[in-house]
């Protein structure tokens, strides 16, 4: 199954939305609920967990919004990158603090390099200014 534009385009808007609203509910869980739990250093970590997720759910919302003037393919993939980004990143930095598994974190470079590559992508496709086909 093919997501047409606006398909693809309202999936898009949604993820960044709920990885927003997620990404809030991480900031408000680490200032109120983990505060007493763990250490200053662990509770910084999440707080940059939830930070990134925050302006990479923004990244998302901006790439969709880029689908129309832009070349689409590549804002959706930018999309993509910043979706992935953002689970291996803060979803590992999350782990980090909450289980204690320190080896979680091998996993953060590789959702950084995904995130900058959704940046690079969103760059491209803006510089690109190829009106997208019909139907794609």
């Amino acid at each position: 199954m093919t997501l047409q534009r606006p398909d693809a385009v309202r999936l898009v808007l949604a993820a960044g939305a709920v990885l927003a609203a997620l990404g809030v509910a991480a900031g408000a869980f680490g200032a109120h609920g983990l505060r007493a739990a763990v250490s200053a250093q662990a509770l910084a970590v999440f707080e940059t967990a939830a930070r990134y997720q925050l302006i990479h759910a923004l990244a998302m919302i901006a790439a969709a919004l880029a689908c129309g003037p832009c070349a689409r393919r590549l804002s959706l993939l930018a999309a993509a990158c910043f979706l992935a980004g953002v689970l291996l990143f803060s979803g590992s930095l999350y782990l980090v603090v909450l289980t204690g598994v320190s080896a979680l974190g091998l996993i953060t470079p590789v959702g950084g390099v995904a995130l900058i590559a959704g940046w690079l992508l969103l760059a491209w496709a803006a510089m690109s200014r190829q009106p997208a086909a019909p139907g794609n």
